[in-house]
């Protein structure tokens, strides 16, 4: 991956760091929007009184969504030679003030040969980064993966360009 799309990532999920208060957008059609670009958040129940809604300080924020991104680049695949970050399975990835770290994911088919071994992938591999406490994944098939969600690095992987 080149430097302009890691700091592309990272503004990304800054800048849903940032706006977890904000209300969730809500399409005309009144359904519930999909989730366009993974996200890496810190949420907490109740806002702080200075209004954020993280009790971790802004570094050790930025250290974790390097760190767990890091760790999810390490899951590939078995059938596709890319990691599932760049495929785009990964939907949302949240972090409590406790460091618990809750993800959505997806699989490319329902019928994936892995969909039981993957979350267990994925969690270990969250789990071993240094101040994550605990990690639980979540399969999701709404909205469903197609290629759109694949980064230029993993399309080209497989090939697709």
């Amino acid at each position: 991956m080149d430097d302009r799309k890691q700091v592309e990532d990272r503004d990304v999920l800054k800048t849903a760091v940032e706006a977890l208060d904000a209300p969730a957008p809500v399409p005309p059609d009144g359904g519930i929007a999909p989730d366009p670009a993974p996200n890496i958040a810190t949420s907490d129940e109740q806002p702080k009184p200075d209004g954020n809604a993280s009790s971790l300080p802004p570094e050790e924020i930025e250290r974790l969504t390097t760190d767990i991104i890091a760790a999810l680049k390490t899951v590939y695949d078995p059938e596709i030679p890319a990691d599932i970050y760049e495929l785009g399975l990964i939907y949302k990835v949240e972090v409590d003030d406790d460091r618990n770290v809750a993800i959505n994911m997806t699989l490319t088919a329902p019928g994936c040969p892995v969909a039981g071994e993957m979350p267990v992938w994925v969690e270990n591999a969250v789990n071993a980064v240094p101040g994550v406490a605990g990690t639980k994944v979540n399969i999701v098939f709404d909205p469903p993966w197609d290629q759109s969600r694949m980064s230029d690095e993993a399309r080209l992987a497989v090939g697709m360009f």
